[in-house]
């Protein structure tokens, strides 16, 4: 634990027996990355309202922060995974980096487009959102999509979520000003992806996101505020829109005691495939279900080996109407990593299933349809 982080906790310490709960969320916030309050050029988090008595009733979940420390945030249980060097990539392809900017902000990016093109329209796109304190090359690396986007003839964007936007480089999906459609992060991601997909010449109903822990969250947020641009998410170990609206709400979501999902949007919401390891410590596997609305739906259940020897159990439930096609993978014993990731990446667990192959898979099986871009 760094003696920054060890100094913010003691003034959050303070500020606690000080009754000042809010102060003491509000560092315990920026100490873990995220950034309630700060310039980070994105919509700061609205107060709680009414702010007095909420807060005070939440001072014990203020003092079990404390006590967590950032053990309980994605990506601050561990070291970063240091610089990968740039990996080679086939003859014919590019893994190009840019910079994408509209009405609510800009990002960094990475986009690879695959050999297999030679000159074809692309199956699709998939937008790939990393998690907290990693980067478009370490997420390219651990999940393998470049090599999957070879075979399939996809086209892969990474955006680039940075330190200026998030101290720990995660996606701000509990904030309300990133929750919504035209406005934040959920805007910024779904322009990037329209615009790769109107240069590119991808076909309609074929732009799809996905995204581990806090880019999974953010992939649920995007499958359900655009899902007239995002045919199909993939959610990895992720939560439900609509999870947390401030950071004590995100840390119980985390825990397992998010409110509801919103009712609102789930009608609309993109087709959805979600992976979660049961032993997941980070954010607890109680989100899987969640994320895919399958509690008191009827599902088809199935369970297998994956060839590394984890095992894992599989729900598909068939739209009703006008509603999503959901798959949700729970597996046995894994924890907050990527299934059937790639060693040279971090967060990975290599005795999964191939999450990736799998999401590729329930991408490109969805029937043809048009979708707005």
């Amino acid at each position: 634990m760094s003696q920054e982080f060890t100094a913010a906790m003691r003034r959050a310490t303070q500020a606690t027996r000080a009754m000042d709960v809010a102060g003491a969320t509000r560092i315990i916030g920026e100490a873990l990355g995220i950034g309630i309050g700060r310039d980070t050029g994105l919509p700061a988090m609205a107060p709680p309202e009414p702010a007095a008595r909420p807060l005070r009733r939440r001072l014990g979940e203020v003092v079990r922060l404390l006590k967590a420390g950032k053990r309980a945030i994605p990506g601050l249980d561990a070291r970063a995974h240091p610089p990968l060097p740039e990996r080679p990539v086939p003859e014919g392809a590019t893994f190009a980096a840019g910079r994408f900017a509209g009405p609510s902000g800009a990002r960094d990016y990475r986009l690879y487009l695959p050999a297999s093109l030679d000159g074809a329209a692309p199956q699709g796109l998939v937008l790939m959102l990393h998690g907290c304190t990693q980067t478009p090359e370490d997420f390219a690396a651990g999940t393998g999509m470049n090599e999957l986007a070879e075979t399939h003839r996809l086209i892969v964007v990474y955006p680039s979520q940075t330190r200026a936007e998030n101290p720990a480089a995660c996606w701000n999906w509990f904030r309300p000003g990133d929750q919504g459609r035209e406005a934040g992060e959920p805007a910024i991601l779904a322009g990037l992806a329209r615009a790769m997909a109107e240069e590119h010449g991808v076909p309609p109903g074929r732009v799809f996101a996905a995204g581990l822990s806090a880019g999974g969250a953010m992939a649920a947020v995007l499958g359900a505020t655009w899902p007239d641009l995002f045919a199909a998410v993939g959610v990895h170990s992720g939560l439900a829109h609509g999870s947390a609206s401030d950071v004590v709400s995100a840390f119980a979501a985390m825990r397992g005691e998010a409110a509801p999902p919103r009712e609102d949007t789930s009608a609309a919401s993109a087709d959805v495939i979600v992976f979660h390891g049961s032993a997941d410590r980070t954010v607890h596997p109680s989100n899987a279900a969640r994320v895919a609305g399958t509690a008191g739906r009827p599902a088809h259940r199935s369970s297998g080996v994956a060839p590394g020897g984890r095992r894992y159990e599989r729900l598909v439930t068939e739209p009703s109407g006008t509603g999503p096609r959901v798959e949700c993978w729970m597996v046995e014993g894994a924890g907050h990593a990527w299934s059937g990731g790639r060693p040279e990446g971090s967060y990975t667990d290599a005795t999964g299933p191939d999450a990736s192959a799998e999401m590729v898979r329930f991408f490109l099986d969805r029937p043809k349809r048009g979708a707005a871009r």
